[in-house]
């Protein structure tokens, strides 16, 4: 598709690297389920050799993704954790990274539990501070990492002031966009150096495709994640990156919902006196709530609210009937969960207390059905507290 910016979001959801099949003219792009590529001779070949360096179906889909977020390109992984761990891989033994203390559970986990085996450093701060940034950089800080808003705390940090704090100290700053998508949020034109989503969740949209790719923004990222996809082999399959590029197509559409969605139900949820407290940056006494409006073009469907207690939690998620208990967010379907026993279980009881996470906390990502019937199902299961 030429001249990509002159199109607007949904067009290049739709179109970019989605182009006909030049073969038959099929609208869907074709799913090329090979592992290699017959040559025309000795160094001749059509642009592809082996699966695990190059396929078809997933270089459309890391060209969609690059235009989507305005980086130079993208490189998809097998889950959005195989992609965090490629950024890693950048860096080397006695290199230092700040990140967010609010982070999707499995994140720390692999920093901590694995990734500082090999040498790295990682300090935590509450990056919805910019000061706390600074103040934690180091000689060797070669790396700034924040989700925003936070899993699950819905808590903001400050795209652009932090990318200013990351350009005087040579550190890569990362963005998670998953929460947000691109069609909400673009870190990479307020500053940030690469962007990560997982694209089971908002991407995807259907909960049937799980992967993870990194958006750059200088040859030399794209340069370095293409040999990680060649040398340590965690990439996305034809199936799932086609998959993702179906979900693709109807993501504008789908986010506009989500956050209609999301916007009505928190409203609900504040008001509710079985809900202690509500956590979603679209509620004018959110915290951030100015800055929500400033870099972010909606608020989305991602949203945690106070129970009170486990008990409380545990009774209420036992009566929900068209919310699904389950891990994930980003679906069509409405999902809930419980943060201190699923995500973040992981971190203990002191991670959890020490960032604000509580066994009352529910956690839920708002889909696209009707939404007077999500509410009443809301209402339903509350009434059991």
């Amino acid at each position: 598709m030429p001249n990509d910016k002159q199109f607007g979001f949904a067009t290049r959801a739709i179109h970019s690297g989605q182009e006909p099949d030049p073969e038959t003219g099929a609208v869907s792009p074709p799913i090329y389920p090979t592992s290699t590529y017959v040559q025309q001779a000795l160094g001749k070949n059509k642009g592809y050799e082996y699966a695990r360096v190059s396929n078809p179906t997933r270089t459309r889909l890391e060209e969609n993704l690059a235009t989507l977020e305005g980086g130079i390109a993208s490189r998809v992984f097998a889950s959005g954790m195989a992609a965090i761990n490629a950024i890693t891989t950048m860096y080397k033994s006695g290199d230092h990274v700040v990140c967010g203390n609010n982070l999707y559970g499995g994140t720390p986990r692999l920093f901590n539990q694995i990734l500082t085996g090999y040498g790295l450093e990682f300090t935590y701060v509450d990056t919805s501070d910019v000061k706390n940034v600074e103040r934690a950089l180091r000689k060797n800080t070669r790396m700034v990492y924040v989700e925003t808003p936070t899993n699950p705390l819905m808590a903001l940090s400050d795209i652009q002031a932090i990318s200013r704090v990351c350009r005087r100290a040579k550190a890569e700053f990362v963005v998670d966009n998953t929460f947000m998508s691109p069609y909400f949020q673009q870190p990479l034109s307020l500053g940030a150096d690469m962007v990560v989503h997982s694209t089971t969740k908002f991407l995807n949209g259907h909960s049937d495709g799980l992967g993870g790719v990194v958006v750059c923004s200088k040859p030399e990222q794209v340069e370095r994640l293409s040999f990680v996809q060649k040398a340590a082999g965690a990439i996305l399959s034809p199936f799932e990156s086609w998959l993702i590029l179906r979900g693709v197509k109807t993501l504008a559409v789908r986010m506009e919902q989500h956050d209609k969605n999301g916007r009505i139900v928190a409203d609900f949820l504040s008001t509710h006196k079985k809900v202690k407290r509500v956590y979603y940056p679209g509620l004018p006494d959110h915290p951030q709530y100015e800055l929500a409006q400033r870099q972010m073009t909606g608020f989305g469907s991602m949203i945690s609210f106070e129970t009170g207690s486990l008990a409380n939690a545990n009774k209420m998620l036992k009566k929900v009937r068209v919310c699904s208990l389950a891990e994930s967010l980003g679906g069509v379907e409405t999902l809930i969960s419980h943060p201190a026993t699923m995500t973040h279980a992981g971190i203990g009881v002191k991670g959890r207390r020490d960032i604000g996470i509580t066994d009352g906390m529910v956690r839920i990502s708002v889909g696209i059905e009707n939404v007077e019937d999500i509410i009443a199902d809301l209402d339903q299961a509350l009434a059991a507290i």
